[in-house]
């Protein structure tokens, strides 16, 4: 029974790590080092993060700076934020990169407000149905006898609260992310 519960919590945190990463993605009108998170470089044949072959850093709100350890990777580098989708067309100097985030619109604003409670309610969504997964187990297993009723109705609610409680964790991080955005 603990099993059950534990895979269910389990699942639910893994969903809140995809969201919060997902939403650290998000372009935000300021300078994020995460955006590149998604951004393979080809590196003599091998798709490598910007991370690892560059040191990233914020050098005002709204520019980025990429600076290769090996200055002949610039122009690949280049190539991959230019091919990636985070919309922003990079400049190079010969041994770094910028990337200048422009100010977002109010329309844009509320188009990535949108977005973030899509993804917030996909969340939710994955959460239920991770809970309803862990009940029907727990039904399966009260069925061949191996929990009582009384057990099966303590693990059911068990499992409400966590759905519960992450629930309300994923409602948080979007209205924290939506502040964020509409303050910008």
């Amino acid at each position: 029974m603990k099993d059950v519960l534990n895979l269910a919590e389990e699942k639910m945190n893994k969903t809140i790590n995809n969201l919060k990463n997902e939403f650290a993605a998000i372009r935000a009108g300021r300078a994020n080092p995460s955006v590149l998170n998604k951004v393979l470089v080809n590196y003599y044949g091998t798709p490598t993060p910007v991370n690892q072959m560059a040191a990233v850093s914020v050098s005002e709100a709204r520019v980025l700076v990429i600076q290769p350890w090996d200055k002949s990777l610039i122009k690949e580098i280049e190539k991959a934020i230019q091919a990636s989708d985070i919309g922003i067309n990079p400049s190079n100097d010969g041994s770094v990169i910028r990337l200048t985030f422009p100010q977002l619109t109010e329309d844009r604003r509320k188009e990535i407000v949108k977005d973030l409670k899509k993804y917030g309610e996909e969340a939710k969504v994955a959460v239920r149905s991770f809970r309803r997964d862990a009940n029907d187990k727990l039904k399966v297993m009260k069925k061949n006898s191996e929990i009582t009723e009384d057990d099966l109705k303590h693990a059911e609610d068990k499992t409400q609260k966590l759905t519960d409680k992450f629930t309300k964790s994923i409602d948080e991080i979007v209205s924290e992310k939506e502040k964020e955005i509409l303050s910008i």
